[in-house]
């Protein structure tokens, strides 16, 4: 990891309010397909882990609906990779409301396999009091979710420079405008306009070239 890197991720880390009540901290990492996001989350956990804070790391990737559901509208419709992709009132259930005010911290870090299609339900776990939870994935910001963070971070990447990565990461066209790709870039463009998430996040960071990150913006 570059100084600047480690840098970025450290301010970060430091920016992670501390409750005097033993209370735990819910941290988002947003951004577009191909932004660097479980990349960022992995470190920032890390970091945080450095300074002595107990974490618990979960992915919203664990919590798609079934391909019934997310494909209702059509396999290549970016509508319904916004609206559907995801089950967010299990999240909720599962993770954001363990962690919370008034949360038991037991928490099931996962409600879907993506490879086989299969409705996931773990042992619960329990989180340590104080625990930093550090959330990875997509559309963070939106309304059901986004008031419940206490700090949120948006990578911002260019499509042109997300493609290039998914194509190398997961074989798609490296072309933002490829017709292949418009299920991904026009829902990231409907979540934009919905919801402007480089605007609701607490810290904004520039992560198109990953070694030399930098902070747009952050919160005071």
């Amino acid at each position: 990891m570059s100084q600047q890197r480690r840098d970025v991720v450290g301010h970060v880390a430091g920016r992670i309010p501390v409750r005097g009540d033993g209370g735990c901290l819910r941290v988002a990492v947003d951004g577009p397909d191909g932004s660097g996001k479980t990349t960022f989350a992995d470190e920032l956990a890390a970091a945080v882990r450095a300074l002595g804070r107990p974490v618990v790391r979960v992915s919203l990737d664990d919590f798609h609906h079934v391909r019934a559901v997310r494909y209702r509208l059509g396999r290549e419709s970016p509508e319904g990779f916004w609206r559907d992709s995801y089950d967010y009132q299990r999240f909720r259930a599962d993770v954001l409301d363990p962690f919370g005010p008034g949360g038991l911290r037991r928490y099931r870090p996962a409600a879907h396999d993506l490879a086989t299609d299969g409705v996931l339900d773990p042992p619960s776990r329990t989180a340590p009091p104080g625990s930093v939870l550090i959330v990875d994935g997509l559309f963070l910001h939106r309304d059901e979710i986004g008031s419940v963070w206490d700090l949120s971070v948006f990578l911002e990447v260019p499509f042109e420079v997300t493609a290039r990565r998914m194509a190398r990461r997961d074989g798609t066209n490296p072309d933002p405008g490829h017709p292949e790709m418009r299920r991904y870039v026009e829902a990231q463009r409907i979540y934009f306009a919905a919801c402007s998430p480089q605007q609701r996040a607490g810290i904004l960071i520039r992560n198109e070239d990953v070694e030399a990150p930098r902070i747009i913006r952050t919160v005071k």
